[in-house]
């Protein structure tokens, strides 16, 4: 998976901005092509092979009928259609335009050695929980709607398959989110010697996946809070990730970040997550 410090002088660092930039919309453009045709694909089947099961049971239905009674894909469909839509994604990305070299990889295992890189990833981790839980009650004490829009599928995937949710939010989730904010997006830029413009615009498009106004059924004031919550929180695992040089240390301190606002969410509930 990757990495490791970048020097500009060493690495990339004669491309331009507007080089760099072009190649960090392109990451971005393929990104939401390659997820969002994978996710469309997986419900298109899904829905394909429901309304062929219905009509072999014989009923005589409408087409309205028929699309009616097809329904919804179930719970543990989605989290696995997340899951190949979006770790795919990264790993296509990853494999594809921001792949690491030997040199990158052995700086990192060099990194991951030393005993200030984990202080980092405690400290990182516990620093974003903290962050979205305050500003969450600060947005909730000014009545804004902060429930985010995965809450609902994680509560009925926890309901249904605890283990499996849990490994899929603790785990895996954290691992190609890592993999395709920081290292793909984040990294183009940071290589080109723009780190600053790498953590605002990556931390952006991490924000803007998981709350797009508009798309969420929740008002602009209460979207906006939101993602301001979560681009600070990727700001974190940004900011750890360069400061160590290994994508090991964000993806340590979001897994513990996950970990610890699921647990909240089992023992009070409406945690965010």
């Amino acid at each position: 998976m990757t990495t490791s410090p970048y020097d500009p002088a060493q690495a990339g660092g004669n491309a331009s901005s507007r080089a760099a930039l072009s190649a960090f919309a392109l990451d971005v453009v393929l990104a939401i092509l390659l997820s969002f045709s994978t996710m469309m694909l997986g419900v298109f089947g899904w829905s394909v092979w429901r309304g062929v099961q219905l009509a072999r049971q014989g009923n005589d239905v409408s087409a309205a009928q028929l699309q009616s009674a097809v329904g919804t894909p179930p719970v543990l469909f989605l989290i696995l259609l997340t899951l190949v839509s979006t770790g795919g994604t990264a790993l296509v990305l990853y494999f594809w335009r921001r792949r690491a070299t030997p040199a990158e990889w052995s700086a990192s295992w060099a990194a991951v050695q030393r005993f200030r890189t984990w202080w980092l990833v405690l400290l990182a981790g516990g620093a974003t929980f903290l962050l979205s839980s305050l500003m969450s009650w600060v947005g909730r004490s000014l009545g804004l709607d902060l429930t985010p829009s995965n809450l609902e599928l994680i509560e009925a995937g926890f309901a249904q398959f605890p283990l499996f949710l849990a490994l899929f939010a603790v785990v895996l989730a954290p691992l190609y989110e890592e993999l395709l904010f920081r290292r793909v997006l984040f990294g183009r830029l940071w290589q080109a010697g723009r780190p600053l413009l790498g953590l605002v615009l990556s931390s952006l498009v991490f924000a803007l996946v998981h709350e797009m106004p508009g798309l969420n059924g929740k008002p602009l004031a209460s979207t906006l809070f939101l993602i301001t919550v979560y681009a600070g929180m990727a700001a974190v695992f940004t900011a750890v990730y360069r400061a160590t040089g290994t994508l090991w240390a964000p993806v340590g301190a979001h897994i513990l970040n996950n970990a610890l606002a699921l647990a909240v969410l089992q023992a009070y509930g409406g945690a965010q997550a």
